[in-house]
């Protein structure tokens, strides 16, 4: 079994709802049962798609909510997303039952957070649940060992199920079905989406297009779409944990391009799955692609579980000088170039160094990459 960076330990507070969002198979259900397994505290566990669970807790019946907590020390409710007005029912309990622990754990984050987000100012503390990182991998492969299996992560990604599945055919028909069967599950339950075809288009086109700037007016016409219903789209997929925005950089706009986006998928499997390009890496012509994506969602997933707070952006000029990613913290401007290749030359944009001469950039390959993902 893998270990997961967070201690739950370390979250589930007394008077504090515990969210952990994730994609779905991102293990945050596993993730809370081994909490449990181990916990010394009476709790319940329920779920949101208990039919009685989900008629409790959406409601306002104080009394009906407070008798359905009473006697435990920690509730937990899985798949929290599916009760509706949840963030409601979670106050009650939280202001009114002294000293009650809750976790609540959801798939998709624009409804969760919907529900969650307001009622529960001041009474929430959050964890997003990636695919598994590099540095969790550790626990059963070291770095050598890590690095023999690039490839593997580059085509088919690191969901848990995927990541732990012993042969190449099985990776595919697990990929598979998260592809065909949970993917898009949250996002199409949606009334407001009218256009399921074209959501899946707009991901394909998206696959052939990481790394590169993405026009919503070319999105739009590609589709048969309007640009504020790309927009809609695009924000939903980036909060349901399918895709991860990248806004540009910059100090100097009469020289540096800010008006375009990158996209990432959060994972590179999901990317592979969308567009059925599950072949080995020696039989593709994406390969810088690939690794851009994995170093830019894993660097995301370092920060993000090591608690390494800052902004991310890429560096463009007009004439198309670029630098892949740029990392500001603590007032520390730093970039990144990607290159998969470690043997050929590759040089920092001039323009870079002379607007910011103090910002040092990274030149990271798939020689040194490991370090840039998990630390010396």
């Amino acid at each position: 079994m893998i270990k997961r960076e967070f201690n739950l330990n370390d979250w589930v507070k007394p008077g504090k709802v515990l969210v952990i969002y994730g994609a779905r198979r991102t293990g945050k259900t596993t993730l809370l049962k081994d909490y449990l397994a181990n916990c010394k505290l009476k709790y319940k566990l329920d779920s949101g798609d208990n039919i009685r669970v989900a008629e409790i807790l959406s409601g306002r019946d104080f009394e009906q909510i407070i008798r359905y907590a009473e006697g435990y020390d920690l509730i937990a409710i899985d798949e929290a997303q599916q009760i509706k007005n949840i963030g409601m029912g979670l106050k009650i309990l939280v202001d009114n039952v002294p000293n009650i622990q809750i976790i609540a754990t959801g798939s998709s984050s624009f409804d969760i957070q919907q529900k969650i987000g307001e009622p529960l100012t001041g009474r929430k503390r959050e964890i997003t649940l990636f695919p598994f990182s590099q540095k969790e991998l550790l626990a059963k492969f070291n770095k050598f060992e890590l690095k023999e299996k690039l490839s593997d992560f580059l085509v088919f990604g690191s969901y848990p199920d995927v990541a732990m599945a012993e042969t190449r055919s099985e990776k595919i028909e697990i990929l598979t079905e998260i592809v065909s069967s949970y993917l898009l599950k949250d996002i199409l339950s949606m009334d407001s989406i009218r256009a399921p075809r074209q959501l899946s288009n707009i991901l394909k086109l998206l696959a052939f297009q990481v790394g590169s700037e993405v026009s919503l007016n070319e999105l739009a016409t590609q589709v048969s779409l309007d640009v504020k219903t790309i927009q809609k789209y695009l924000d939903l997929l980036e909060k349901s944990f399918i895709i991860k925005r990248l806004t540009s950089f910059s100090r100097n706009p009469r020289k540096e391009v800010t008006t375009k986006s990158k996209y990432y998928f959060l994972d590179n499997g999901i990317r592979n799955g969308v567009i059925i390009s599950l072949n080995e890496i020696k039989d593709r012509n994406d390969i810088g692609q690939l690794f851009e994506n994995f170093l830019m969602v894993e660097r995301l997933k370092r920060n993000s579980n090591s608690r390494k707070f800052g902004s991310s952006y890429f560096w463009r000029t007009v004439d198309k000088k670029e630098i892949d990613l740029i990392e500001e913290r603590d007032g520390q401007i730093r970039g990144y170039e990607f290159k998969y290749s470690p043997n050929k030359k590759h040089t920092i944009p001039k323009a870079w160094t002379e607007a910011y001469p103090e910002s040092p950039v990274e030149i990271i390959t798939s020689e040194n990459y490991m370090n840039f993902l998990v630390g010396t």
